[in-house]
């Protein structure tokens, strides 16, 4: 990879935030529950689990030795995916 470590980095982020807010709001009741049951607090969280599953997808494909920025990106993506779902599952 002959990208910028900082840029990477950025991008993982964005993506777990991303990912996590999405979820958070696709599977969220409704307007009025997420204002009752404290909704910024569950954003703030479901974007922090969506980071750390993008970091976790992430080193997986580069530990495969798949170096690829599309590559490790996708990887990424369905850390983040993976781990918000089965965080939500745990939840339920």
């Amino acid at each position: 990879m002959d990208t910028n470590p900082f840029l990477i980095f950025l991008l993982v982020i964005i993506i777990g935030i991303v990912v996590g807010l999405l979820f958070q709001r696709w599977q969220a009741r409704g307007w009025l529950t997420r204002q009752v049951a404290g909704g910024r607090r569950a954003d703030l969280t479901a974007a922090l689990v969506g980071i750390a599953g993008a970091f976790i997808g992430f080193h997986i494909v580069a530990l495969a030795g798949f170096l690829a920025l599309l590559l490790v990106m996708l990887g990424a993506l369905l850390g983040a995916i993976v781990v918000v779902w089965v965080w939500r599952e745990a939840r339920l």
